[in-house]
């Protein structure tokens, strides 16, 4: 197998030699990530609680203008299920009106961070909290597009939406067939395509996106049959999404302490789910590695012109960048063209996005929620670490769904702390390299935590990739869920490549990184 020094030389090399070196592959991958972008950025306005063109001008600009500035070369950006719900509580609670002054500031306090160079900071958030947080937006997105469904609008919380369930599956009344049948009927058939093409889908056609057949097969059948159900509204213009304010009366709601609070909530999940999706594509590819602090500084870009044009806040999104890898995209520019293609479908086909019915999107919104719900995150994490990092997530998970985002993000951070404190003398980790003959040892002293993860991180990716790496790790006195996680990822990565690494430590350590079993 070739080593991805090598795979990081040629793909660096092919960046220096222009955004054209592999157009061919990357205007494939541009549009395989385009059909599979075009209904999740209306579907996840909508479950945003904001008109879907809201989610479409996201989509544009996260692939225009973030993908030109991106230090993650294959990571595509744009709204994300993981905001939707704060989105939705926000606009429930302060209006639409206010969404765009707050996420300029969010976009600004990103920006900040990228300058500061605060990008490895967020790679030390507890895997147990962001899963957990995952897991409890997917489900709050399961019930809530549960009543799309329905043609129905979600309730105002996520206890609500569920008290309400069994009264809409007892209204049904299919002996007297209306509106809230058929689309129901939609939403199933969005559904049962979706899921009915990944399991039989012939290998030729893997790239073609399910949730592009279930949306295209949901709205024939209700153009075809004449079905009075809801359909999306878009307008007739584009550019009538790309308003900027007219007045010094736009930054009003920014007096309001409270709201920037919420744009520092929407920077610091936003920061979180990016930078946690960019490790795993650079786990995906052997090209050129993820520069976190120049990735969080064009997502703050992007998200300050989403502000300024009253759109959807937009993060680094890993359904679409998994398939920009797995289409074969090498640079940027697959990015950048899907961004133009969203454009050029919007601005010349905004009939055809009319016909789509709301029940279909609903229908691929429940089956994104539902993946987010995974349970395998949690299972590993009691398998690899024991009970504590199990219960945050747990934790973090309940109060999502319970209580808010926010709420259960900081309980899960604080959860975190605990796996401190019994190692609280211990907390300084020391990194020391040293050049031996054949292999650089990078030593371990102290406590590997989250506290001095960015640090290390620092160390092994700078390690050169034509020589071995002997990772010591016997003075290593304990290790929290979060680091071995880093490392398992960090060893994988390298082995994978071929790579002829060493990893030396005690019984116990090593026994919590995964990588080496």
């Amino acid at each position: 197998m070739a080593s991805t020094g090598a795979s990081t030389r040629a793909a660096e090399g092919l960046e220096r030699s222009g955004p054209f070196a592999h157009f061919g592959r990357d205007f494939t991958a541009s549009i395989v990530v385009f059909l599979v972008a075009m209904p999740l950025c209306m579907g996840i306005a909508i479950a945003s609680g904001v008109p879907p063109e809201k989610g479409l001008v996201t989509g544009i600009i996260g692939g225009i203008v973030v993908g030109l500035l991106a230090g993650s070369p294959l990571q595509v950006s744009g709204p994300a299920a993981g905001l939707a719900v704060i989105v939705f509580e926000f606009v429930r609670e302060n209006g639409l009106e206010a969404l765009g002054p707050v996420l300029l500031l969010a976009g600004l306090f990103q920006v900040i961070a990228g300058a500061l160079k605060l990008g490895g900071l967020f790679r030390a958030i507890s895997p147990a909290v962001v899963h957990g947080m995952l897991a409890g937006i997917g489900a709050l997105i399961v019930i809530g597009q549960f009543h799309i469904l329905f043609d129905e609008k979600p309730l105002s919380s996520g206890l609500d939406n569920m008290a309400m369930i069994p009264a809409r599956i007892l209204g049904l009344d299919f002996g007297n067939i209306a509106a809230t049948e058929f689309a129901l009927a939609l939403g199933v058939l969005t559904i049962a395509v979706m899921l009915g093409w990944e399991k039989l889908r012939p290998k030729s056609m893997a790239l073609v996106p399910g949730a592009l057949l279930g949306v295209v097969a949901a709205t024939v059948a209700a153009w075809g049959t004449g079905l009075d159900v809801a359909r999306i509204q878009v307008p007739e213009s584009i550019g009538a999404a790309f308003a900027l304010p007219t007045s010094l009366e736009w930054f009003a709601p920014l007096a309001s302490p409270s709201l920037i609070v919420a744009a520092l909530a929407i920077a610091f999940i936003a920061s979180a789910e990016t930078l946690l999706s960019a490790a795993a594509v650079d786990r995906m590819h052997d090209g050129v590695r993820t520069k976190y602090d120049k990735e969080l500084g064009a997502q703050g870009v992007g998200n300050l012109l989403c502000g300024l044009f009253g759109a959807l806040p937009m993060t680094g999104v890993i359904v679409r960048s998994s398939a920009n890898v797995q289409a074969g995209a090498r640079t940027r520019l697959s990015t950048i063209l899907h961004g133009v293609w969203i454009l050029g479908f919007v601005a010349l086909l905004p009939w055809l996005l009319r016909e789509v019915p709301m029940a279909a999107l609903g229908g691929v919104l429940v089956v994104t929620g539902w993946r987010l719900v995974s349970l395998k995150h949690v299972r590993h994490l009691f398998k690899a670490h024991g009970h504590l990092p199990a219960i945050i997530w747990a934790v973090t998970f309940v109060l999502v769904l319970t209580a808010d985002l926010l709420t259960g993000v900081l309980v899960g951070l604080a959860l975190s702390v605990v796996e401190l404190l019994p190692h609280f003398r211990h907390l300084r980790l020391k990194v020391r390299e040293h050049q031996e003959d054949e292999e650089t040892r990078v030593e371990l002293d102290g406590a590997a935590t989250f506290v001095g993860l960015t640090r290390l991180n620092a160390v092994l990716e700078k390690q050169p990739d034509h020589r071995p790496v002997h990772l010591d790790l016997n003075r290593v006195k304990a290790m929290d869920h979060t680091t071995a996680e880093t490392l398992s990822e960090w060893i994988a990565r390298r082995r994978q490549s071929g790579r002829r690494d060493r990893v030396t430590g005690s019984e116990t350590i090593l026994r919590a990184l995964p990588a080496i079993d």
